[in-house]
């Protein structure tokens, strides 16, 4: 009498105890990294302190925090969508038509901040629909989109201009006062994009549809299997990243109360170093909004310690640039190592 011999599948669990090992220490490394630029903030702050003390008087501070807020809040939108796998380099460009098209809307009027705050983010949203349809739908990569949404918003807003500026005197005492004012000595602005830094994180943390983004960044061919709806939630990351880009501009006008075509111009470079340097990995899924603050916060400082340092503007550019490889290069070698950990545990 011959007896059958079943051999059963391992459990499910089993099986993906090594994806997640892999992804945890991706994940450890990468938050190491967040806390080291927290390091290096400290320090760069506390030499340039101590070479000029004046560095951390109430003004100066003051300016490290309005320098770093419109930078923030964009950093914050860009680290949703680069959580899913894509980029958006349109968000300078939206920055600098949403301050122009509410700079020409106010101008001369009586309107207030809420009205100048909900058409800058109604702009904004509507171009980050744009690149997010054709992204999401249409399929087409989103570096050749979102390139392409940067030039057509250039040019949109080059033609509107026609070489002309908003001038402060134009727009109403009440906007600019919000960007200028204060509660309790901390400037709006600031305390502004740590709202919205604070709300996305919570959202990105506790929801699942913001867990989702991390699914869909990590292993899209995955996230799909498991029901994602992966198109719409591309979409909604570049609807959101466009609103808070258009809200960006908004407050780029009552910041500054002078506002020219090409404002912004050149950020979208800044902002993308500024998430990968803190931590949210440039091929998606791993990463967290504080990081990339803390990377926008590190980058503001370097500018703002160079100039009290008297050393050439050169060398924010080169430093932002060696930092943004030595990221990308980490990224590689986590990547790299976290998956021949997961062939080497597959084949034991």
């Amino acid at each position: 009498m011959s007896t059958t011999r079943t051999t059963l599948p391992p459990p499910t669990a089993t099986r993906t105890e090594p994806e997640r090992t892999g992804r945890s220490t991706a994940e450890t490394v990468l938050r190491v990294r967040e806390y080291s630029i927290g390091g290096a903030l400290g320090l760069l702050i506390l030499v340039t302190w101590l070479v000029n003390p004046s560095f951390l008087d109430d003004q100066g501070i003051k300016d490290l925090l309005l320098n770093s807020s419109i930078l923030v809040l964009l950093v914050t939108g860009q680290s949703v969508v680069v959580l899913t796998r894509n980029i958006d380099l349109s968000v300078g460009s939206v920055v600098g038509l949403t301050a122009f098209a509410c700079g020409s809307f106010v101008s001369g009027t009586d309107h207030g901040p809420l009205t100048l705050v909900l058409l800058g983010i109604v702009l904004g949203t509507a171009c980050g629909l744009v690149s997010g349809a054709l992204v999401s739908f249409g399929r087409v990569p989103a570096l050749v989109v979102t390139l392409g949404m940067l030039y057509v918003i250039q040019g949109v807003d080059h033609a509107w201009a026609h070489g002309e500026q908003i001038n402060a005197a134009t727009v109403p005492d009440d906007i600019l006062a919000l960007g200028s004012g204060s509660v309790l000595g901390v400037p709006y602005l600031p305390l502004i994009s740590a709202v919205v830094l604070a709300a996305t994180g919570y959202f990105l943390r506790t929801y699942g549809s913001g867990r989702e983004l991390y699914a869909i960044g990590s292993n899209p061919q995955a996230a799909r299997l498991a029901g994602i709806p992966i198109r719409r939630r591309v979409l909604a990351a570049y609807a959101f990243s466009g609103a808070v880009a258009g809200f960006a501009g908004a407050l780029w006008l009552a910041r500054f109360g002078t506002v020219v075509a090409d404002a912004a111009n050149g950020w979208e470079l800044t902002v993308v170093s500024a998430v990968v340097v803190g931590g949210v990995a440039i091929t998606g899924g791993v990463g967290t909004v504080w990081g990339a603050a803390l990377g926008a916060l590190l980058l503001t400082t370097i500018g703002s310690a160079l100039v009290v340092l008297k050393v050439s503007s050169f060398w924010e550019q080169a430093i932002t640039g060696a930092l943004l490889l030595a990221a990308i290069s980490t990224d590689r070698v986590v990547r790299s190592r976290s998956t021949r950990a997961l062939r080497k545990r597959r084949r034991q």
